[in-house]
């Protein structure tokens, strides 16, 4: 299989040519009237369209995808649907925008818990997210301090200055998935009001034509351009003045690379917290992502779709994800612990093998072996027993491949409030492991209606800016109305998990969290749980046999919506 091609690097005269022609539209673009720019985010659809099945292609042949392999769906949702789903809750908000009703959106969403807290559903958001996402539904979580009268003002604050000056955004390109580039400039263009050059990682870099192709216009009018290079054409982007600030997704140590330099002169600099760059940047940042499961009484079918739901919070784009699951978190005294684990280790072991593609996943599975003892293997793929007493690098270091550490905290037997077990698993989570992006928590419907309002204390006691339950937290990436970042809070010389928030197309300035809730089982079966949706196998597992066609169908209806096209789509997601 030929890897696609890489463009060569830009050149010093290209990337000055780049930045000038940026700064020099920076304000045309912010005072671009909102209908131009609807119009011209609404011709990225047809271009989405065209350049799917080359996009596509150039990603499972740089991460070893067989033609025909299932897997190919991961690169149609992480990569053109994933896109193309955000333009129209994008638009949706500028439409509002533009005729002075988006506090409208509003209307019915907003709740306040018990302690004040202001909480906007965001998900379902319109009769097809409830034919395509059935079960599915997500929350906003504000900042506290925001009432529910007061979120309205909280939102598209770009958008409330008649003359904005506007600016050059350097986005640093992610090299995993193939969305985060371009979601991120869509964010910095439609939500901030920015003029991008997006910095292609050398990783994903073959990208960057189908990328070409997609922001045409945006490209012919001076409002984006891509640039393509290594560290030192990084390095020499954000120190450059014509930069106004800069948004990277990557690790918490290429941020203190960015921001403070290397070497001994960039720890210095960090310790002094003395910058060596003075313009804003935001990031989002990976860490040890945890799946705490609460113990309850599971039947054989719950344990078997279970556990191909944590197999895929880890091995989805074989672990190279900032959102994968790195710690299982489950009860010492939880009768059907033993055998949710043989469930696991059953799909870890069906799974069709696939590389570990990223640069550096062979040290980072070796560190993994040497941190845990008695490491089962199948294939390149790991699971191991860390106990959780234990100074582990596991609970410090990401490790970004295929392996999974399991950790048993005691207690959550039979006849004990699993509320008790729960509230000591969410203190290990956020005072033993490192970062703050998301948190995956799984519940059976029964223990949910037995914890109750205690359950949404617990939750709200995660700091973590994305929480999933019984849905893989990754799943809120996908989502376009869901404001995806790390928990607030951290400062730049303990950068954990990163600052501000990407996605977000309801364009709220002061989010806290995301809360997202899906079916613990799947349609008909879930039927017998309490659970009222009609959700089959989601597109996302690992185990999903018809996840490149449903993936495929997905992303047509999301670049063509035509209602002639469900009737399709559903069949085949139903075969998955």
């Amino acid at each position: 299989m030929q890897p696609p091609p890489i463009p060569p690097d830009s050149t010093p005269d290209q990337i000055d040519a780049a930045l000038d022609a940026l700064a020099a539209h920076a304000t045309e673009w912010a005072r671009l009237p909102t209908p131009a720019k609807i119009e011209l985010l609404e011709g990225l659809l047809p271009r989405i369209r065209a350049t799917g099945g080359r996009w596509v292609t150039a990603a499972s042949r740089a991460k070893g995808l067989a033609v025909g392999s299932p897997l190919r769906g991961e690169e149609w949702t992480s990569g053109p649907w994933a896109v193309a789903n955000y333009v129209g809750p994008i638009v949706d908000t500028l439409r509002h925008v533009d005729a002075g009703t988006l506090g409208a959106r509003l209307d019915g969403r907003v709740r306040q818990r018990p302690d004040g807290q202001t909480v906007v559903r965001v998900l379902p958001d319109g009769i097809t997210d409830r034919i395509l996402l059935s079960g599915v539904e997500a929350e906003v979580w504000m900042e506290p301090g925001v009432a529910p009268d007061d979120v309205a003002a909280t939102m598209a604050p770009f958008y409330r200055d008649a003359e904005p000056e506007g600016g050059v955004c350097l986005v640093l390109g992610a090299g995993n998935i193939a969305a985060i580039p371009a979601l991120d400039v869509l964010y910095k263009l439609a939500g901030e009001g920015r003029v991008v050059c997006l910095k292609m990682n050398p990783v994903n870099s073959y990208l960057g034509p189908v990328f070409e192709a997609v922001f045409e216009q945006f490209i012919a009018a001076g409002y984006l351009r891509l640039v393509y290079g290594g560290a030192d054409v990084g390095a020499a982007l954000t120190g450059d003045p014509r930069v106004d600030e800069i948004h990277m997704t990557g690790s918490a140590a290429t941020y203190d690379a960015v921001v403070f330099g290397t070497g001994d002169a960039g720890a210095a600099r960090k310790a002094a917290d003395d910058p060596q760059i003075d313009v804003p940047v935001s990031a989002e940042l990976g860490g040890v992502t945890p799946c705490v499961v609460v113990p309850g009484d599971w039947s054989e079918p719950d344990l078997r779709f279970q556990a191909e739901n944590v197999a895929t919070t880890k091995l989805y784009n074989a672990g190279h994800n900032c959102i994968a699951t790195q710690v299982l978190v489950l009860a010492e005294g939880c009768p059907q612990r033993a055998a949710f684990l043989d469930a696991l280790r059953d799909v870890f072991g069906e799974v069709e093998d696939r590389p570990a593609y990223y640069p550096g996943s062979d040290d980072r599975l070796d560190a993994f072996d040497d941190a845990a003892d008695d490491v089962e293997r199948f294939g390149i793929r790991r699971i191991a027993d860390v106990p959780a007493d234990a100074a582990s690098p596991l609970f410090t270091t990401e490790t970004f491949g295929p392996a999974l550490a399991v950790v048993t905290l005691p207690g959550g037997g039979p006849g004990e409030d699993p509320g008790d077990w729960f509230a000591r698993a969410v203190d290990f989570c956020n005072d033993r492991l490192a970062g703050t992006l998301g948190a995956t928590v799984i519940a059976h419907p029964k223990t949910l209606r037995q914890l109750g309002e205690r359950f949404e204390d617990e939750i709200a006691r995660l700091r973590y800016g994305s929480v999933g339950v019984n849905l893989w937290v990754g799943s809120g990436f996908f989502a376009a109305q869901a404001a995806w970042g790390a928990f607030p809070g951290h400062t730049r010389d303990d950068i954990q998990s990163g600052t501000g928030f990407v996605h977000n197309s309801l364009l709220f300035s002061r989010p806290q969290r995301t809360v997202l809730y899906g079916p613990f089982a799947p349609f008909p079966r879930s039927l017998l749980l309490g659970e009222t949706h009609t959700s089959p196998k989601p597109l996302w597992f690992v185990t999903n046999t018809a996840a490149e066609a449903t993936a495929r169908r997905v992303t047509e209806f999301a670049t063509d919506p035509k209602v002639g096209r469900l009737p399709g789509l559903l069949a085949s997601a139903l075969r998955g």
